[in-house]
This record gives structure tokens, sequence and C-alpha cells, in this order.
């Protein structure tokens, strides 16, 4: 399957950690201007997952994060080493970042 690109570190982040569940809303702010029937199909892809793990969910119209991360292929021991690595650098300030 194949996956947008994330928008950007920190909205990933955010949303891991926020959400346990996320619907088309928090997919929507993770990959940036996406269609419905595009929210749907990475849904899907997560749903039969989710049953695989025998994972189980609150909203009939979410998704569990965690799972949906492993899906599409979001490292997030990755992002928040590259957003350390990026606040070093000086490319983006502390202040801005609500992690």
């Amino acid at each position: 399957m194949k996956i947008k690109q994330i928008a950007d570190i920190e909205t990933a982040i955010r949303i891991y950690y926020q959400y346990p569940e996320i619907d088309n809303n928090q997919i929507r702010d993770l990959f940036g201007k996406i269609s419905s029937s595009t929210a749907a199909r990475y849904k899907k892809a997560v749903r039969d997952e989710q049953i695989n793990r025998n994972v189980k969910t609150m909203c009939i119209d979410a998704v569990n994060t965690a799972v949906a991360y492993d899906v599409w292929g979001i490292d997030v021991t990755d992002l928040e080493r590259r957003l350390k690595k990026l606040k070093s650098l000086g490319f983006v300030k502390k202040e801005q970042v609500g992690v």
C-alpha cells in the first residue's frame, strides 16, 4: 500500500501521543490534504491489521493509533530522534514544539 508522506514531524508525534484512536480529522492533519476515499483506504488497511491483532476501538469511525502508525510505516522513536536533532541544530525552536 502506498502511503503519502507525513505533513510534519511535530504533528505526527503530537497525534501519536494525544489520540489513542484517530479518525479522518487526525489522518488529514497527519498527511495533509487527502480525500475522504484516501483516508478510508488508509483506515481499511489498519482495520484489517486490527482484526489480525484482535485490537478493538471505541469509535466505529476511528482506528487504533499505534496499529495505524505500524501499518503506515511511521516510526515515532525515529521521528523523536530526528526532531531532537533538528532542535539541536537550531532548525526548530524549542518554544514552537508543544510536545
